[in-house]
């Protein structure tokens, strides 16, 4: 290649870089964007960097660096490759030339692409919910006989009463299709292979299979131990809570089809816009409803997802059932103190959010059953009611994951601040 086409195929590769950082398509990982700079950098010069190369510049890896017994560049390049095939197979697929890093090498190279080159990847969550295995399938398919059976069974009027709600109505008034989102929890690897342990692993702070690459990235001397499973799962509790909820939110049997379930890992900023959203589950499992859920609270979470605290009376409220009951010598049969949240307000685009959540299974069920009660909706309408939403907490008493009854301690408005103003992680699509 002359001197010519070498600056030209350099300013080719300058330029598509440039564009995929200003789309952000390898995420926020410190470690893959570090890598894709470097491997840029060497495919504008044209320089192939051997693998310790890349270890020293990019890991700060010493001179004894041994790619026999570190593959974490290996990996690394790999995710990278990876990332690179889901850009350009989704919201890159248009793209006439892509960037790519060739098998068995470590530079970067610019590829034109034929309409049928299109690389072929795996979705991202492709076969991965062995935990929730057919959840939205049997969801969907029972929402219309549980909606028949409370319609068909002498409770017309509780519903009735409890969809006429202020906590309900503007819901079930809105106009387009709803979502009922569950929330469910990402579940990783620990593989030693010396001494043959693997275990399970939930960390609060990686959520799905991206932030696990992300981490990793982060944190190269720990690849190799961690990997993705396409493991998910649901807490109990969002069972019981659905049965309560369900019949409210499927407005009788013929309005069942515009009703959608899906997992909060799933739901995206689009989804967001364009759907009414209905979220049943944990408190820590809110994904990207978190920040808005609580931009206008009078609540803050405190420091695990089993504590509230009030912002206004500086008050916590501290879940019983993340660890042993004080004063009983057998927790098994110990009462413990769970509580509920629940709040509405408006979304990004005028629809409807509704939020029915618990620090665990025993608040979200009594969440759940006082959203469906009429007395308790009514209770709720006189304390908190106000156009721009509202938001209330309960105490719920219980052994195990059987409820004793529970109470509504505090009920308000929400503030008047717009909750989706000042999300940096949110962007909403035009129109």
């Amino acid at each position: 290649m002359s001197d010519t086409e070498t600056e030209a195929a350099g300013d080719r590769i300058a330029a598509l870089a440039a564009a995929l950082r200003a789309r952000r398509a390898l995420g926020r990982s410190d470690g893959l964007n570090r890598l894709f700079d470097y491997l840029a950098a060497c495919g504008q010069t044209g320089m192939r960097p051997k693998e310790f190369e890349v270890a020293a510049a990019v890991f700060g890896r010493s001179s004894a660096f041994d790619g026999a017994q570190d593959a974490s560049v290996r990996v690394a390049v790999h995710r990278l490759r990876r990332k690179l095939d889901e850009f350009y197979a989704g919201p890159g697929r248009d793209d006439p030339v892509r960037l790519s890093v060739p098998k068995g090498e470590y530079r970067m190279v610019a590829e034109p692409r034929s309409g049928s080159a299109a690389p072929q990847v795996r979705p991202p969550r492709d076969g991965r919910r062995l935990a929730l295995a057919g959840v939205a399938v049997l969801v969907g398919l029972n929402i219309a006989a549980w909606a028949a059976f409370w319609t068909t069974h002498g409770t017309e009027r509780a519903l009735s009463r409890a969809q006429a709600s202020a906590a309900w109505a503007p819901l079930v008034k809105a106009e387009g299709p709803t979502l009922l989102v569950l929330g469910d929890y990402y579940i990783f690897g620990e593989i030693d292979e010396r001494s043959g342990v693997n275990r399970l692993v939930r960390e609060y702070g990686i959520n799905s299979r991206e932030d696990l690459d992300a981490w990793l990235m982060d944190n190269p001397k720990a690849m190799g131990s961690y990997r993705d499973l396409d493991l998910y799962y649901l807490p109990v509790g969002a069972a019981f809570a659905l049965r309560s909820i369900v019949p409210i939110v499927a407005r009788g049997a013929s309005h069942a089809d515009s009703l959608r379930v899906v997992m909060a890992s799933d739901l995206t900023p689009e989804m967001l816009k364009r759907n009414n959203i209905v979220y049943v589950g944990y408190l820590s499992g809110l994904g990207i409803l978190r920040a808005p859920v609580f931009a206008a609270s009078r609540f803050v979470v405190g420091e695990t997802y089993d504590e509230l605290t009030d912002k206004v009376t500086h008050r916590a409220y501290v879940s019983q059932e993340g660890g042993p009951s004080p004063g009983y010598a057998n927790g098994a049969d110990a009462t413990r103190r769970d509580y509920g949240y629940v709040t509405a307000f408006k979304g990004p685009s005028g629809n409807r959010i509704v939020i029915v959540a618990g620090d665990r299974d025993t608040g979200l069920a009594q969440a759940a059953e006082a959203l469906a009660s009429p007395e308790a909706l009514k209770a709720l309408a006189k304390s908190a009611a106000s156009p721009d939403g509202f938001e209330a907490l309960y105490e719920a008493e219980g052994i195990g994951r059987s409820g004793l009854g529970g109470r509504l301690v505090l009920s308000a408005p929400r503030s008047h601040a717009n909750p989706w103003t000042a999300q940096p992680n949110l962007t909403f699509p035009a129109g």
